[in-house]
């Protein structure tokens, strides 16, 4: 099953190789990661999702993640509600005949384009996983000539606070 766990982290070189690290140690699955500065000088904020066996299994990735001395708070805040979004820029072929369907394709996508050359077109979207999923297979007749994602990330919805069975870890920090 697919969760999405968030870390607030310190901002120092090697937080990322040692997460990642800790993971593949364990075999865990990551599905996408993201990390960048939060609102505060010297703490990132990262989201991984990554896909467990149980919750037994992510109950222990949040344990281990814990552990990790630059960990400030980890939260599994996939059954919450969330603000979640994905970027994606997606180079279609995109000759003159075919330009305005794809037009009509990404429009109701609130996609946009931000490059136009002879032969292609740089769409660029944001949303949820299942969005950007949707209009890459829209895309594929014709002809995906270069895709890159950016990973899911995301934070909990008005003033929550994360709800997890570990949140004494974090607490104990």
């Amino acid at each position: 099953m697919k969760r999405i766990v968030t870390a607030t982290v310190m901002n120092q070189s090697g937080v990322l190789n040692r997460i990642t690290g800790t993971l593949a140690k364990r075999r865990y699955n990551i599905e996408s990661i993201t990390i960048g500065k939060s609102e505060n000088p010297g703490i990132s904020k990262m989201t991984v999702v990554v896909n467990v066996e149980d919750d037994a299994q992510i109950e222990q990735l949040m344990k281990q993640l814990n552990k990790q001395i630059d960990v400030i708070k980890v939260a599994d805040i996939t059954d919450q509600a969330i603000v979640a979004r994905e970027l994606a820029l997606i180079k279609v072929l995109g000759h003159a005949q075919t330009r305005s369907e794809i037009r009509e394709i990404i429009e109701p996508f609130r996609a946009s384009i931000l490059d136009v050359s002879r032969e292609s077109m740089t769409i660029q979207v944001t949303g949820y996983t299942d969005k950007i999923d949707a209009i890459i297979e829209l895309l594929r007749p014709y002809g995906i000539k270069e895709l890159s994602r950016t990973g899911l990330t995301a934070f909990l919805r008005g003033s929550q606070k994360p709800v997890t069975n570990l949140t004494a870890y974090s607490l104990l920090k």
